[in-house]
């Protein structure tokens, strides 16, 4: 039986890729939902076409510096908020009922802390909240019965698998689709371009996650987003590499089963059912047609080819302070790799270089987790800057 009660709408990064999309699925679905408020970090002219269309009351403008633009191009019709304090405030909004947190970075672990402790629904797309901060963000949403429903695909997937039957899990089955470069050598890999790498073959998805994805690094950030999420030790989730994108992930249950989530590679589907949840709604996605769908193929990642994975892996596995920095070595790593200041197979090796000179700090709290981070941030730039051996 589906309801029509509207659900007031926050989303965190409505101008990016996911935030996109969510507001698609918005627009497929008048009268359900109502967009009270909306964040982004810079993008004045999309934001602005935002706020014309979907009139919420609250905007949080992440760089602060740009208010007075922001402010002549909105007007007075809206309140508009800055910083990391305007993205707790906004989360926190009184009128909210779902806060979809698509903010990129370690920059989402605060908002989503703020939306928690009002008890909102999470619609979480922020990958870097449950890998910095996963055992405080969980415990939190335990401590104030906030509903976290995962947004990546592969989340989503599993979620959709486990509903009534978590007792009963022996493994999880992440899938990968291996990214552009799944049959690269390792010498290959070392000439791979920034254009290259921003062009996945299966997803269309923001700079920083295409890469990630073209690294392995996402899916071993999924590896420790899917330890905080479901509860489960590291020694059961498993990696796949399925190239087709076909099958989203897969749970393995005690009795030799497995159930496994299909469908088109299509971000819509999995944002629309954390907004829906439990409900199931018509979706702007195409639908799967097996008769088109020649074969799905399944192979191993190669931990050699795509070392970022077992590094992520390895730093969920020792906790602490250690994914923080892993994380933000990467984040930084990323980015310089997109301006062209290091190449594609240098990554990793930046990451574990910081990784390694990381004192890690067991059961941090919030603000060592943070400070951590920032450490990171800061040692990846001195090796970069310094010309160091990476």
């Amino acid at each position: 039986m589906l309801t029509e009660n509207v659900s007031n709408l926050v989303v965190l990064g409505s101008t990016g890729s996911i935030g996109r999309q969510t507001l698609e699925v918005v627009d497929l679905h008048p009268g359900r939902f109502k967009v009270t408020g909306l964040a982004a970090y810079d993008e004045l002219d999309l934001l602005a076409e935002q706020v014309k269309k979907y009139q919420p009351r609250l905007v949080a403008l992440g760089n602060a510096s740009l208010y007075s633009q922001c402010r002549s191009r909105l007007g007075n019709r809206v309140e508009i908020l800055t910083g990391v304090e305007g993205l707790c405030e906004l989360a926190a909004y009184a009128e909210a009922d779902t806060v979809l947190v698509a903010l990129s970075g370690a920059i989402g672990i605060k908002p989503t802390l703020a939306a928690i402790k009002k008890s909102r629904r999470i619609a979480l797309a922020n990958k870097e909240t449950l890998v910095a901060a996963g055992d405080i963000v969980m415990q939190s949403a335990r401590e104030h019965h906030a509903e976290i429903i995962p947004v990546d695909s592969e989340h989503s997937a599993v979620f959709q698998c486990l509903q009534g039957e978590r007792a009963y899990v022996r493994n999880i089955w992440l899938t990968a689709s291996g990214g552009p470069f799944r049959d690269y050598s390792k010498e290959q890999l070392a000439e791979v371009t920034v254009d290259m790498a921003l062009s996945h073959p299966n997803w269309n998805m923001g700079p920083k996650i295409s890469i990630d994805s073209a690294t392995l690094m996402n899916k071993g950030l999924e590896v420790i987003e899917a330890h905080h999420l479901f509860a489960i030790g590291y020694d059961n989730i498993k990696v796949l590499v399925q190239k087709e994108s076909v099958i989203h992930s897969m749970v393995e249950f005690v009795d030799g089963s497995f159930i496994a989530h299909l469908g088109v590679a299509d971000m819509r589907i999995p944002i629309q059912y954390a907004l829906t949840y439990p409900e199931r709604r018509p979706s702007p996605a195409a639908h799967l047609d097996f008769t088109q769908l020649a074969a799905i193929h399944f192979a191993a990642p190669d931990h050699g080819r795509f070392p970022a994975l077992g590094l992520a892996i390895a730093a969920g596995r020792r906790g602490g302070t250690l994914p923080a920095v892993m994380n933000a070595a990467n984040e930084v790593a990323v980015g310089c790799f997109i301006k062209k200041q290091i190449k594609f197979d240098q990554i990793a090796v930046l990451v574990e270089k910081v990784m390694h000179d990381h004192a890690i700090i067991d059961r941090p709290g919030l603000e060592d987790i943070l400070a951590a981070d920032q450490w990171a941030r800061i040692r990846t730039r001195q090796i970069i800057l310094k010309e160091e051996k990476i």
